[in-house]
């Protein structure tokens, strides 16, 4: 066992490559990749998730590498902030990586050795980017990791579509990271060297500081998917495999939040209020997009996508609150909006973990993603349908699992804004907490409709209308991976106080403030208790004791007084004759109140049909309007600036030579 969690942890990261490399040696080595590795990357993960954990209440610690460039050595260091990061990283890629292990187990030798490959290899370079402590390792692990989810994501590449998705990723992603390489250059300002300490020290001018905090919100943002950098999230997740979808979703967009976190609160320090506007600004427009588009899209996979968008803007919410209560002076606020953030980061990557991997095993067993094809599955794959319900409920905030706890002190840091002097900011926050009570609101419908069309009613496509068997639910392997992360949903529903008090850790760290501690341990593990008693308090243990005693009473009750009297006889049909999977609502149909609500925000396609249709069939199809106000026209000037330089290449080497020959003159002429 590693003497320090820096050193435990380093330990985990090299090991993932060890288990990267060793699938290919000896050449295609199908027996490791299928029964070792992805079992042995799980085994690391919870060990990396115990040295994170341990890393929270243990002093910063550093240490350097005799790796990089003569003058850029790597530099490593684990604090706080880190820990629960990396304890993040661990804990989720460890039911993944389970699930895995059985998802993966039937993939021919080679191409199993090559996902094997680069899934170790991601889940290495995300270890090390919340390790580093320069800008030089955290750049060549933040390029590591896009590269590797690249190839991940265009594992089935044959396929047009999906290679068009994975460049359109690569894309965004090398975007964004050329921010973060200009935000590190205007922290650096041409002094010191390039680690996180020096970068720390340097005193920025007010317009510096705003220049470099916008860097690192575009740049980091663009892999976290906020608005309207979000494209590449419903085109990258139906492309890639279902795992690869989780650890996409659940853990590699929480390394842009602690980037942002990292850059932002630590590097830069010195938050300003109007910083914290604009993320507020940006994360609920985020909040609002995502939800609503959600509910439109009939690809499962998709639908999961845009929830995550969802997700990084209630995120955001958290961290711009935070940032406008620093700006105001009022850290112990600024530190409860920062638990928030932090907490929902947690509790969003176990549940949409748990979602993408229950998509998974849905589209094993029958091969269907589309909604619309889908119905009756709780038939023949129950215990799947037992997890994604789980997931469902949590991803929907309902109490007491872990997405209500997240979502409910990111309200109760909103409702500090009495304390603010400024006015118009004291008003505002409270319209941006109603864009998160409407999102949730809108979050459970979704969720509602997805359920009840896929797992409950009748198959809806004659090839699917005879029940899964058995034979077609999750494997043993597949499920055992979706009961580590929905028993995470219920331990963080269940026991938020002990989390409430790491995470203070971090925010102390951050900050130098924080809740009280000695009010956070005084209301024990039954209540969560985030400010005072006499404020706010909640317990999940009690709402789940009600809820189980009112189930319980109703039951007895109706033993008691109606057992016995009950008359069965066939229901009312309305005059049909019989109930067919025609009758059942469709994923259309369930939106379209929300679609005519907000139909200026949609650029809808319909397909009415005609006389010439041998199967009369109404289509619509739901697109993002960003494309065509901002990807399509970039694209098109990128193309016609391009057309143009291109006629400089002519082929000819004297041409060539006149280009170096002007090039000199000028440089004579201009440059002294």
């Amino acid at each position: 066992m590693a003497s320090s969690p820096l050193a435990g942890s380093l330990l985990v990261a090299v090991g993932w490559l060890a288990v990267a490399v060793l699938g290919l040696v000896p050449t295609n080595n199908a027996f490791f990749a299928r029964r070792i590795a992805f079992p042995l990357g799980a085994a690391a993960g919870v060990a990396l998730a115990a040295f994170g954990l341990q890393a929270v209440w243990l002093p910063p610690q550093i240490l350097t590498l005799p790796l990089g460039l003569p003058d850029l050595p790597f530099h490593l260091r684990v604090d706080p902030l880190a820990g629960f990061f990396l304890m993040l990283l661990g804990s989720v890629s460890a039911g993944i990586s389970v699930y895995a292990a059985g998802y993966f187990g039937n993939e021919p030798s080679g191409r199993l050795t090559l996902i094997s490959l680069q899934y170790h290899v991601f889940l290495a370079s995300m270890a090390f980017v919340l390790l580093a402590d320069d800008a030089y390792l955290f750049m060549v692990a933040w390029e590591t990791m896009a590269l590797s989810s690249y190839f991940l994501v265009i594992t089935d590449h044959q396929q047009p579509a999906i290679r068009s998705a994975g460049f359109l990723y690569l894309l965004i992603a090398h975007l964004g990271a050329i921010a973060i390489l200009l935000c590190f250059g205007v922290l650096h300002g041409g002094r010191g060297d390039y680690t996180f300490d020096a970068l720390r020290a340097a005193q920025l001018q007010p317009a510096w500081a705003t220049v470099a905090f916008l860097l690192a919100f575009f740049g980091f943002g663009a892999k976290a998917g906020m608005l309207p950098l979000h494209a590449w999230l419903p085109e990258a997740h139906p492309a890639a495999p279902s795992p690869v979808s989780a650890l996409m979703s659940g853990i590699m967009l929480k390394t842009a939040i602690y980037g942002m976190v990292r850059v932002i609160f630590d590097l830069i320090g010195n938050l300003r209020w109007e910083w914290g506007m604009v993320v507020l600004t940006v994360g609920a427009a985020t909040t609002l997009f995502g939800v609503l588009y959600a509910l439109m899209q009939h690809d499962l996979k998709r639908l999961l996508a845009y929830h995550s968008v969802e997700n990084i803007g209630i995120i955001l919410l958290g961290l711009g609150m935070s940032m406008v209560f620093i700006g105001f002076g009022h850290a112990a606020a600024g530190v409860l909006a920062l638990i928030a953030a932090l907490y929902h980061t947690l509790n969003h990557a176990v549940f949409k973990g748990l979602l993408f991997l229950g998509a998974g095993s849905i589209l094993h067993a029958t091969g269907l993603r589309n909604l619309n094809d889908m119905g009756g599955l709780i038939r023949g794959m129950p215990r799947t349908a037992f997890y994604f319900l789980i997931g469902a409920l949590a991803i929907s905030a309902l109490p007491p699992l872990n997405g209500f706890v997240s979502e409910w002190l990111t309200f109760q840091a909103a409702l500090q804004a009495t304390i603010l002097q400024h006015g118009v900011v004291r008003s505002l926050l409270p319209l941006f907490a109603a864009t998160l009570a409407l999102a949730g609101a809108l979050t459970a419908m979704c969720f509602v409709k997805v359920y009840g069309i896929a797992f409950l009613g009748q198959a809806r496509e004659p090839a699917h209308r005879t029940p899964v068997p058995h034979a077609g639910d999750a494997g043993r392997m597949e499920r055992y991976g979706m009961a580590w992360l929905a028993a995470g949903c219920f331990v963080l529903g269940l026991f938020p106080s002990s989390f409430l008090l790491m995470l203070n850790r971090v925010g102390v760290s951050l900050t130098g403030q924080g809740l009280s501690e000695e009010a956070l341990a005084g209301s024990g593990w039954l209540w969560l208790v985030p400010t005072s008693a006499g404020q706010a308090s909640y317990s999940p243990v009690i709402f789940l004791v009600v809820i189980a005693a009112a189930t319980l009473l109703t039951f007895l009750l109706v033993r008691r007084f109606y057992h016995g009297r009950v008359r069965f006889a066939a229901p009312w049909d309305c005059g049909y004759p019989e109930q067919t999977s025609r009758m059942q609502d469709t994923a259309d149909a369930f939106g379209q109140p929300i679609r005519h609500v907000f139909g200026p925000l949609y650029r809808m396609d319909r397909r009415l049909p005609g006389p010439e249709d041998a199967e009369p069939r109404y289509s619509l199809k739901v697109e993002d309007r960003h494309w065509y106000w901002l990807y399509l026209p970039v694209a098109r000037a990128a193309e016609f600036v391009s057309s143009k330089i291109a006629l400089l290449q002519q082929g000819r080497i004297s041409i060539y030579l006149l280009y170096s020959f002007i090039t000199l003159i000028a440089l004579l002429v201009f440059v002294r």
